[in-house]
């Protein structure tokens, strides 16, 4: 059960995380995890428990304009938020307002996590899911629903008229950022993933690689000199290794920008 404002965040990141690395360790023709779907089933549980029934309740008491005092729990709350809900769209925007304000509250953060998803994959659209960028659309997706939990913490307790187009407006900003960093590490690193020719051996990249040889990095220190001053292939460097060459590939580029650049 959620029982601080830090879990529900941290709960919505480790399922990302799972969905991150999941998705670019397989190859491309696996099947993805479905992270909506995870969330979605997610959701259901949690927002039926104890905790989000007592927190519909003190909604639905502090905002009596709202006229929330016949729900159950949040999963009525969120489905009274959807377009077909039974609520106009300024009606649903005070919902989402007090939300907000309430989002402090782990099962708040939760169901507004949830109302915005919708959004949250336009807005993954509307950046074409990084394509060009991030090799796989669902990276760039549990991305989005991470950095949107994020914003709901920077957020929470702030009064928006229109919070939910405030809040998708502050996470495309937010994405594109990401995109763009992630864009300049794979020039960054460009060069160590497509080697023809053996690297001169008198470089400043040798010297870092030789002090990280012997320690926790050993392995991909070793993996990476063979691959950028002995020019072997990432096909032959994997099967050496037993692992699979996208498996590796990334796993090189992660080292590469967080330890040689």
């Amino acid at each position: 059960m959620i029982t601080d404002m830090k879990s529900a965040p941290m709960n919505v990141a480790a399922l990302v995380a799972v969905e991150c690395v999941v998705g670019r360790l397989l190859g491309p023709m696996t099947i993805k995890i479905d992270l909506l779907g995870n969330l979605r089933l997610e959701w259901r549980r949690v927002g039926r428990s104890p905790s989000a029934r007592a927190a519909c309740q003190r909604l639905a008491s502090r905002y009596p304009d709202l006229d929330l005092g016949q729900l159950t729990d949040l999963v009525d709350v969120v489905a009274l938020l959807e377009t077909r809900g039974g609520r106009n769209v300024l009606e649903r925007a005070r919902i989402v307002r007090a939300l907000l304000l309430e989002a402090s509250d782990p099962d708040i953060h939760r169901a507004l996590l949830q109302t915005l998803l919708p959004g949250v994959v336009s807005v993954c659209r509307q950046l074409r899911f990084g394509a060009g960028i991030i090799d796989e659309p669902s990276e760039t997706l549990a991305m989005a629903v991470s950095l949107l939990s994020e914003l709901l913490v920077d957020w929470a307790g702030q009064s928006r008229q229109y919070a939910a187009p405030d809040l998708l407006s502050a996470l495309r900003g937010r994405l594109r950022r990401w995109l763009l960093k992630e864009k300049a590490a794979l020039r960054s690193v460009s060069r160590f993933d497509h080697v023809d020719e053996a690297a001169d051996e008198s470089s400043p990249l040798l010297t870092r690689l030789e002090n990280l040889r012997g320690g926790e990095h050993d392995r991909l220190a070793r993996l990476t000199y063979a691959r950028v001053f002995e020019g072997r292939s990432l096909r032959e460097l994997a099967q050496h290794d037993h692992s699979a060459p996208v498996s590796l590939q990334s796993e090189l580029q992660h080292f590469a920008v967080r330890y040689l650049l």
